[in-house]
């Protein structure tokens, strides 16, 4: 027969069998304290009272003083903004009034220019016809007649037909008036454009 061939044996750990005891006694301890804790919960328990004076409800606590102020300013501050958001919307109305009437009173304004400037140019349009047809008046007069009249105007107002007037009717008129009055109106003639632009 044939040699049965030897198992070969491992060798021990000598330090396997101590982590074994040692995790074994921290597995009691464990629960030994677990069963400490639950013992003296349960115990508390017990030693508890019932309490037939509690309501059923959650009992609500009351305000504290600082915290009703706090509260109290709160509301304050909200009531205090609502009347102002109200004063300010009352304002607003009142001002958009306001820009209503002032649109509606500048178009009667910019009517009644209209309308002015309608009347000043008829009135211009009739005093510039009033003067040409003066003017026309002045020139189909004898010189000799029409000088004695200019004589008795104001140098300016006299000077304001003679220059409206065709060259020979005023030549005319002044050769027929005084030396004098005639350097006058002459002197009005020729000022009455030197204030104006030369550009």
């Amino acid at each position: 027969m044939s040699p049965k061939p030897r198992r070969s044996r491992r060798p021990v750990q000598p330090g396997r069998g101590v982590l074994v005891v040692i995790a074994a006694l921290l597995l009691g301890s464990a629960v030994l304290r677990m069963g400490d804790n639950a013992g003296q919960a349960l115990a508390l328990d017990a030693e508890t009272p019932e309490r037939p004076d509690l309501p059923d409800k959650p009992h609500t606590c009351g305000n504290p003083a600082d915290l009703q102020e706090m509260l109290d300013a709160f509301a304050a501050r909200d009531q205090r903004l609502s009347d102002r958001e109200s004063a300010l919307e009352l304002r607003k109305k009142a001002l958009s009034a306001a820009e209503d009437e002032i649109a509606r009173q500048l178009e009667e304004m910019a009517r009644a220019e209209a309308r002015l400037r309608e009347t000043v140019a008829l009135a211009d349009n009739a005093a510039e016809d009033d003067l040409e047809r003066l003017t026309k008046v002045y020139e189909n007069m004898k010189p000799e007649r029409a000088a004695a009249l200019f004589q008795e105007m104001d140098p300016a107002f006299a000077a304001g037909f003679l220059g409206r007037m065709r060259p020979e009717a005023a030549a005319g008129i002044m050769a027929a008036l005084t030396p004098a009055a005639a350097h006058r109106f002459s002197i009005v003639l020729a000022g009455r454009n030197a204030n104006a632009p030369s550009d």
